[in-house]
């Protein structure tokens, strides 16, 4: 059984299956997962509705950035259609890409491709769903597929597809993504850590589905990748404005994107690392999976994990503001040190619990 979640059917095939996974407290979650008794794929953390205040600055964040979101996946869609020939088979990776998926989606379907869109799970140190993989290419040709996903941080998931898809059937995968500040991607028009609106919500932007989850009864079942669905968020769901928002902002006269080249890859890999690299000898870091950078990830950390310590380049602007709201109300640790996270916005390291 397939499904759309909150998201038109038109929009996107989930190869998800919905199982009943009761939510782990943030604390116990995350002494389940570094003490390696669980691993994160394992639990669920609670999803609680945005605060007022707090999609009131998503709603500023929104009204800011349409026109950018917009240009960029415009230029996306042309650059995937130029290098692309016959249909065009988008796979977003759940659930970050799920809302970049649907907009390439529409914005393929308007430049007149025979495009598909189909939402599945990759977990880090788990692969990508190989189920859901067959089922796409038992009805579509390997060279169509494009992984979509909302953005690259240091690059994790990146690797993880890399090292997954080959034996999915994908020898070289090809990941489009609206910002890539490490040259993680096949494709992205912007190297930029930009405050992308989708990536500051959770399942009220995507629709109103749980991270991917992968328990011993699921890998038993044979089937997909799981998820939960989010049915007490019903009425804070935004999924389909939100696309519908960007949607009748494209610009049709934004130039294609192309493909990164060796050269700009790993001039953006080199300062990615550096920054990487200081963060963890700064706080004695063995575990890499601590530090989550970028405006997106870091707003993610704060939302569901236990800070450490979080570095934002500024508290005063405008792309920061979500994240600052969410570091006073929860009264968290946080340092304006743009020198310490360059090429990123704001960076958060998860607290040691072991």
């Amino acid at each position: 059984m397939t499904f759309s979640g909150s998201y038109a059917p038109d929009d996107v095939t989930l190869l998800l299956q919905v199982v009943d996974m009761a939510p782990t407290p943030v604390a116990e979650k995350e002494q389940l997962i570094q003490s390696g008794k669980l691993h994160y794929s394992e639990l669920i953390a609670p999803e609680a509705a945005p605060t007022d205040p707090y999609m009131a600055i998503y709603q500023a964040a929104l009204a800011e950035n349409v026109p950018l979101m917009a240009q960029s996946v415009v230029a996306l869609a042309k650059g995937i259609a130029e290098q692309i020939a016959g249909e065009i088979t988008l796979v977003s990776l759940a659930r970050a890409g799920l809302p970049v998926g649907v907009l390439l989606k529409r914005a393929l379907t308007q430049l007149g491709r025979n495009c598909h869109h189909y939402g599945i799970s990759i977990i880090r140190d788990r692969g990508l769903d190989h189920v859901a993989m067959r089922h796409i290419l038992a009805n579509h040709a390997s060279e169509s597929v494009v992984f979509i996903d909302g953005w690259t941080g240091k690059g994790a998931i990146a690797g993880e597809l890399a090292d997954a898809a080959p034996a999915c059937g994908i020898a070289a995968p090809r990941m489009a993504t609206l910002g890539d500040i490490g040259g993680f991607a096949w494709m992205a028009p912007s190297d930029t850590d930009w405050l992308i609106p989708s990536g500051i919500l959770g399942g009220v932007v995507s629709g109103l589905v749980s991270r991917t989850v992968l328990t011993d009864r699921i890998k038993e079942s044979g089937g997909y990748h799981g998820c939960t669905t989010l049915p007490h968020l019903a009425d804070h769901d935004i999924s389909r404005a939100f696309v519908d928002t960007i949607t009748a902002q494209f610009d049709w006269t934004t130039p294609a994107c192309d493909p990164l080249d060796d050269a700009t890859r790993t001039q953006r890999r080199a300062k990615v690392t550096q920054t990487i690299s200081t963060l963890s000898d700064r706080h004695s870091i063995s575990n890499l999976n601590r530090i989550k950078p970028s405006l997106a990830e870091a707003t993610r950390a704060v939302l569901r994990r236990r800070p450490h310590m979080v570095y934002v380049a500024s508290d005063t602007a405008p792309d920061t503001a979500p994240l600052m709201h969410l570091i006073r109300e929860r009264d968290l640790p946080y340092k304006v040190a743009p020198e310490m996270i360059p090429g990123y916005r704001a960076v958060t390291i998860i607290q040691k619990t072991s």
